[in-house]
């Protein structure tokens, strides 16, 4: 017997909370914090042509940028009421 159809199951996930995402962003998202946030580093590198950028700063790059991108989903999801 299902007591919860697996809709709603989704809506409660951590997964779907936005204030999850916004923790996250916060802590993994801009760190190290000093002498800047290292997500905004890699972006300006990327706006300057990306030069000397190797695999490993990609994939850097990635990391700190998804907790971002999980903010965003969760956003948009969240105000078209799904």
């Amino acid at each position: 017997m299902q007591l919860n159809p697996p809709d709603m199951e989704k809506k409660n996930s951590l997964f779907a909370q936005p204030f999850f995402w916004l923790i996250l962003s916060l802590t993994l998202g801009l760190a190290p914090f000093a002498p800047e946030p290292h997500l905004w580093g890699k972006l300006k590198w990327i706006a300057g042509g990306a030069e000397g950028m190797a695999l490993m700063d990609w994939f850097d790059f990635f990391l700190h940028g998804f907790p971002w991108v999980g903010l965003v989903v969760t956003g948009v999801n969240k105000i078209r009421g799904k």
